[in-house]
């Protein structure tokens, strides 16, 4: 984290808690000066592991100070995290700007995603027509165990692209059955727009 001297214990309690699933390396990040158009998210840091990107929140919790009453959990409860394939040197925009939007929905409505939660966003989550992705899925992030950090808890919440068809079967099924059968061909529910 670059924010010159100022402290920050959630950051560092997040940052912590990746290093124990990630190689050791220099994350990229986006913060607020590159991240326009947001509302909330104080930035976003993204990690190669294998062959995939590693994407993160911060701003969703509490990362400087302790601002909201309820001592027990971290501003919202959660950071958001997405998995995609590393076919570039940098994480595709398609991704930031998702979890960009996901964390303005958040902050603009008032409303917190959990585990099982799935949404339709009206079109391919890429923003292009050339994916098969057209709603998300929300689950407990399969390698980022929830944390404790001096602002309270913090959860890490999977971002999940899926298809009509896996909406549809979420709806008739639960979406933590889907979810459970899209792990068994992908572990940690990369997100691949190709699929």
């Amino acid at each position: 984290m670059d924010d010159g001297d100022r402290e920050a214990p959630g950051w560092d309690a997040i940052e912590a808690a990746v290093a124990k699933v990630v190689p050791t390396q220099e994350p990229l990040h986006w913060g607020t000066e590159t991240l326009p158009g947001q509302d909330g998210i104080y930035g976003l840091s993204a990690y190669v592991v294998d062959s995939h990107w590693l994407l993160i929140t911060f701003g969703l919790t509490e990362l400087f100070a302790k601002d909201s009453d309820d001592l027990l959990t971290s501003g919202w409860g959660f950071e958001l995290t997405l998995r995609v394939p590393a076919d570039d040197d940098q994480p595709p925009e398609w991704a930031l700007r998702l979890l960009r939007q996901l964390g303005a929905y958040v902050f603009s409505t008032g409303q917190p995603f959990a585990p099982g939660h799935r949404m339709d966003p009206g079109g391919p989550i890429t923003g292009t027509p050339d994916t098969r992705l057209t709603a998300l899925a929300f689950a407990d992030d399969p390698q980022l165990a929830p944390i404790d950090t001096p602002h309270g808890a913090v959860g890490f919440l999977t971002v999940v692209g899926i298809t009509a068809d896996e909406l549809a079967l979420m709806k008739a099924t639960t979406t933590a059955d889907v979810i459970t059968q899209l792990s068994a061909s992908s572990p940690l529910l990369i997100t691949d727009p190709r699929r």
